[in-house]
């Protein structure tokens, strides 16, 4: 793959950064200051396309040209979004939550190509099955990884991976980019990953 294209992530997260790398593409990352709503009145996949698209949009105005990749990660829980915890405590009751029964993850991706004025969107959503957690497993967990940059307080790449039963559905799609997803809509944008 010869990539021409200046490609910008519009996100922080270093998981999604390995993501992109351990693909091939070549990009730089922008981060976003755009609000992210957490209504579920239009359902949850609207909504994190909504966020993805406030996201890119936001970074798209910064630049002359080139593709935007913008992303937005939830989990549903019992009708309810869970994002990323504001503290240990919100994380360690989130993670005790999910740990119950079976959650979804949800994933929003916009990808904008500056130059035609084009903004392409999907999503994908994730059945986890976690294995039930005792509070000391919880703590230990946290001694070791920070819950607070991470939707639903768990990294499902790294140590978090041995709390999951099972998923169903695209493993990348909990890490934050569902890349099958991704690439469909980078080569929309006229860029191919082979």
């Amino acid at each position: 793959m010869q990539q021409t294209r200046k490609i910008i992530l519009a996100s922080k997260s270093k998981a999604r950064q390995d993501l992109l790398k351990s693909i091939g593409l070549k990009f730089s990352v922008c981060v976003s200051s755009a609000k992210e709503t957490h209504s579920l009145s239009k359902g949850c996949s609207k909504l994190v396309i909504s966020n993805a698209l406030a996201k890119g949009k936001e970074v798209a105005k910064k630049f002359d040209t080139g593709v935007v990749i913008a992303a937005d990660t939830v989990v549903l829980a019992n009708n309810k979004i869970i994002g990323k915890p504001k503290n240990l405590n919100e994380a360690f009751k989130t993670l005790k939550t999910i740990s119950k029964k079976p959650q979804w993850v949800y994933t929003g991706l916009a990808v904008t190509d500056i130059d035609k004025n084009k903004t392409f969107t999907d999503y994908e959503k994730t059945k986890i099955y976690m294995l039930p957690l005792s509070d000391e497993q919880i703590k230990n967990y946290f001694k070791k990884v920070s819950p607070l940059d991470k939707a639903g307080s768990f990294d499902i790449q790294g140590l978090g991976g041995i709390f999951i039963d099972r998923i169903e559905g695209c493993f990348y799609n909990v890490v934050g980019l569902p890349l099958a997803k991704l690439a469909k809509l980078l080569k929309k944008a006229g860029i191919e990953i082979f």
